[in-house]
């Protein structure tokens, strides 16, 4: 297991207060993550989702996250200059290029940064309900990581993904 991909530590006490997650546009990856793990995690975790560049919301992820019982409601996907708090004590990237701007972003701040590589859905073709199952598989990834590395049970930090 790389630095990268270390699970967050999550023993009494340790937990992260402010999570963000980012990717490219905020459009897909990062937005689904958000809405997810505020559906998990504590109500007092501060949790936010932007990405390096402008993007358009994504269709697909509201069917999604519908299926789930989950929704992003008016939400538009916003940039890391777009945010209105920049602390936060842990910064999950879900896309290489946000992964390097994060790095660039936090290089004089303790600020955790953690990369969970997370396949672009884009880049399936196929049906409607082809290109919908490679969302699906996005959105189920997201719920394992952040339920494995981001919740505790039974008072240890789970460590697998």
């Amino acid at each position: 297991m790389t630095a990268m991909e270390r699970p967050v530590d999550v023993e009494e006490g340790k937990r992260p207060g402010a999570i963000l997650f980012m990717c490219g546009m905020n459009a897909i990856r990062s937005p689904i993550a958000e809405a997810i793990a505020r559906s998990i995690l504590p109500a007092n975790t501060y949790i936010r989702s932007a990405g390096v560049r402008a993007g358009e919301r994504d269709p697909f992820v509201d069917v999604v996250l519908d299926e789930i019982g989950l929704s992003l409601g008016r939400r538009q996907p916003q940039t890391l200059e777009e945010l209105e708090d920049d602390y936060f004590d842990l910064i999950i990237t879900l896309s290489p290029q946000a992964h390097h701007a994060a790095l660039e972003l936090t290089r004089s701040n303790a600020v955790d940064v953690v990369y969970w590589p997370t396949m672009d859905p884009t880049v399936a073709i196929g049906t409607r309900e082809q290109i919908l199952e490679s969302y699906r598989e996005v959105r189920d990834h997201l719920a394992g990581l952040i339920e494995s590395r981001l919740l505790k049970r039974n008072g240890i930090a789970a460590q697998s993904a």
